[in-house]
């Protein structure tokens, strides 16, 4: 009996070495063979020392590792933002802090490409960056135009949370609900925008109902136009 045990141990090692050598030979890696075989590496590197993947093979398993495809993300992402901080302190160099004249033409250059040019009696921006909407209110104050005299109009989405939606406006642009319009919400899903970026929030407008002001902005963009030519 134990001499049958004594020579079926040899054999079944002959044939999990032939299964290893057959499966190397198909281009498996040493993980794949031992995830199938239950093989140590060692004794894997012990049978399948003569038989090398091709440099093509190595590639393509370089290629699919997860954990090097991890890492070459997580490198490029670092050199990605070491390079956009490399970009920002420069330009920050560069811009310093911003007078209120320059606040003055730089919403004038904002007003030429988003703001709404139709309306006589006063003006309109919409756009679906805060940060954007932000800077418009701080260019209106250039004006005296008091807070109170601003208008909140909301283009939202079926599957929003329309309450959430108008109260995160209202705490970033610091505006009253009572100067919200009742939204208009998009028949469409939010869920089914395959280009999401910056429409997060929806989509927000300010008005501002004032003739004057209006005549003023709409003058200040004519004479960009003048002297940009």
């Amino acid at each position: 009996m134990y001499y049958m045990l004594y020579l079926l141990v040899p054999m079944a090692l002959t044939l999990e070495k032939q299964k290893a050598m057959h499966l190397r030979k198909e281009g498996s890696s040493y993980n794949e063979i031992q995830k199938i075989l239950n093989v140590s590496k060692s004794t894997l590197s012990r049978w399948l020392a003569e038989i090398p993947l091709s440099e093509k093979r190595i590639r393509e398993l370089r290629a699919d590792n997860p954990v090097r495809i991890e890492r070459y993300r997580n490198t490029m992402r670092r050199k990605k933002e070491l390079r956009m901080s490399d970009a920002y302190n420069e330009v920050v160099k560069k811009i310093g802090k911003l007078t209120p004249r320059e606040v003055f033409i730089s919403g004038l250059f904002l007003y030429w490409a988003e703001g709404t040019k139709t309306r006589e009696a006063g003006i309109e921006l919409t756009n679906t960056n805060p940060a954007m909407v932000q800077f418009f209110i701080r260019w209106l104050t250039l004006f005296g135009v008091p807070n109170s005299k601003m208008k909140v109009h909301l283009h939202l989405y079926a599957d929003m949370n329309i309450k959430k939606q108008m109260n995160f406006w209202s705490k970033t642009l610091g505006l009253p609900l009572s100067q919200f319009r009742k939204p208009y919400v998009k028949k469409n899903l939010f869920s089914e925008i395959t280009y999401k970026n910056g429409f997060g929030q929806g989509t927000c407008s300010i008005t501002v109902d004032d003739v004057k002001l209006s005549n003023q902005v709409l003058m200040g963009v004519k004479y960009l136009q003048q002297i940009s030519r």
